[in-house]
Order: structure tokens, then C-alpha cells, then sequence
């Protein structure tokens, strides 16, 4: 994709991405939306600070004013994680409104993956993804994220979906669109808060430069679409896993009881899920995007040799 006339890539960036140097992405919404003031900004811009520590340069994402951004300022971060959930929280259907009336916007994994593919940025690093919501079989809420991962070349690197979905319908749905789901040194697929779902992975991989050797060859064969690394969150930091489950299963009850749907479903489980665990989760949440920034960046670096 030509760089798009809605677009500006911040000139560390734009550098780096024609100097074929590693490059790492990160969303917005965790700024915006993820946590509250001032841990959102000081995650972002440790999670910047991790990733130039390991020789990759940080692409953070957002929509300012109406204009696609490919890495922001500190002063840009700042005023997203002041603002918080007034900024608009941005997918896909989001962007032409967001760009036309020169407004703000949070991304989400699959607008960061949109800007990050228009600005040649190739490795992401997040949370947890999307995924297929619990009853989806009656509400069909199914994140977009899914659909970007198989449309869009970025390799996505995230500690699972989040445990608020379903899991096993997500990995199916994953399969049927041709997403490659590879677990980080584990055969299992880690579920954000947990290292553990019951649920398998497509393939295990145990080096950075194996995964980026995966995508590279994917790249190669000319397949479109993404890849997903999950990573599984540091062993110290895993919550037990019926003590999440026990949390999501009365956030579950509770959106349900109040009417909470559409984009609004995810914010309120993890707002409640992390007021049940009296705000563990929001502690282990930081630790797995870090985490990720590692090896996001580690992987960045791999995929910059292969490219040269």
C-alpha cells in the first residue's frame, strides 16, 4: 500500500522503515481506553523505552486531529492518556467519519495494524486481541480484529485473547480465515491474564528468529494476511486461572443484567474483572504488554536481517 495522503509517519520512524531497521508498533486504545491516568502514560512510554532498549525504534498509533499517525510525542501520549475514554475508541468503521471531520482516535489492533501496514511498519506488539464473544452465536459479536488479521500483513505479537471471549471459537474462526496462530514456547494458547486456556496452538515456536523466519516466508509465498504470535505472560505475573474465571463469569452476568453491548462490552468486563481482583489484573495487564514489547522487538530485529 502507497503511503496515503492521510497519513504522517513521524521522521524517526519514516527513517528507520526505509533504512530497513526494526520497527515495532503499538495500539492507542490501551492509553485511551486500557487503564487510568497516569499508569496509561507511563506503560506507553515504558513500553517505547523497552523497545528502544532493544535496539528497535517504537511506532505508537493513534488518529490526532483527523491525521493517521505512525508514532507519536510524548506530548501526543500524554494528551490521549489525559483525555482517556474521550477520545473516540477507532476500528475500521471508524476511519473515514474520524479522518472527514478531522477528529481524534484510539487504535485498536486492527486500525494499528491498517496504519502500521500504510507506514511499511511489519511487527506489532499488544495485549490481547479480539476475538469471538461469548454467545456470538445470537449477538455475532466478533471483533474486527479477526479480520484484519487475515487482510492485513503485520505480524501481531500478544499474550492471547483476552479470557472474556470465547477462545475456542475464536481459534476457529482464526483458522477458517487462514491466521497461523503460533504459541511463543508453549503448544497451548496463553489467555491474557493466564499462561493456560486448554485450548492448543497451531505451532510452537521457541526463538525470535523463528517467528521471523515464519512471517518472512509468508511474506515470500505471497500469502496474504497476518500472523499471531502468542505470548504467554510471565509466570510470577499469571493470575490463577479460576480466580479469573470466577471474576469474568459475574462481569459476564453483570453486562448482561445491565444491557452493555456492541464496543462498550470489552471496556466494562475489564473495568470489572479488574475491581473483582481488587486490581491484580490491571497489574498483570501491564506486565504481559511489556513483555510483549520484548519480543516484538526482538523479533523486529530478526525480521530486519532477513529483509536486508
Amino acid at each position: 500500500m502507497s503511503l496515503n495522503k492521510y497519513l504522517d509517519v513521524a521522521p524517526e520512524v519514516a527513517e528507520a522503515v526505509k533504512a530497513g531497521k526494526p520497527v515495532v508498533a503499538l495500539e492507542s486504545t490501551i492509553i485511551s481506553h486500557g487503564m487510568p491516568y497516569p499508569q496509561n502514560v507511563e506503560t506507553a512510554l515504558n513500553v517505547e523505552k523497552i523497545i528502544r532498549d532493544a535496539g528497535a525504534v517504537p511506532a505508537t498509533i493513534a488518529i490526532i486531529g483527523g491525521r493517521l499517525k505512525a508514532g507519536l510525542t510524548k506530548e501526543q501520549i500524554d494528551y490521549l492518556g489525559k483525555t482517556g475514554s474521550g477520545v473516540a475508541k477507532a476500528s475500521r468503521r471508524d476511519l473515514p467519519v474520524l479522518v472527514a471531520k478531522g477528529m481524534d482516535g484510539a487504535t485498536t489492533v486492527t486500525t494499528t495494524m491498517m496504519i502500521a501496514a500504510m507506514a511499511g511498519i511489519q511487527i506489532f506488539a499488544t495485549g490481547g486481541i479480539g476475538g469471538v464473544h461469548r454467545g456470538a452465536e445470537t449477538t455475532m459479536d466478533i471483533s474486527a480484529d479477526l479480520e484484519e488479521l487475515a487482510e492485513t500483513p503485520v505480524m501481531v505479537v500478544c499474550a492471547g485473547a483476552k479470557s472474556i471471549l470465547d477462545l475456542g471459537l475464536t481459534l476457529e474462526y482464526l483458522e477458517t480465515k487462514g491466521v497461523t496462530v503460533i504459541g511463543y514456547g508453549t503448544d497451548e494458547l496463553p489467555a491474557f491474564y493466564t499462561r493456560k486456556s486448554g485450548f492448543g496452538v497451531d505451532y510452537r515456536l521457541d526463538t525470535p528468529a523463528e517467528l521471523a523466519k515464519a512471517f518472512h516466508v509468508k511474506r515470500e509465498l505471497g500469502l496474504r494476511g497476518g500472523m499471531l504470535v502468542t505470548n504467554p505472560i510471565p509466570e510470577q505475573y499469571s493470575m490463577d486461572k479460576a480466580v479469573i474465571d470466577k471474576a469474568i463469569d459475574t462481569a459476564l452476568a453483570e453486562a448482561k443484567a445491565n444491557g452493555v453491548h456492541g464496543k462498550a462490552v470489552t471496556p466494562f468486563l475489564l473495568a470489572k474483572v479488574k475491581e473483582l481482583t481488587g486490581g491484580d489484573s490491571l497489574d498483570s495487564n501491564i506486565q504481559l504488554v511489556y513483555n510483549n514489547a520484548r519480543l516484538a522487538a526482538a523479533t523486529a530485529a530478526e525480521l530486519s536481517k532477513l529483509n536486508a
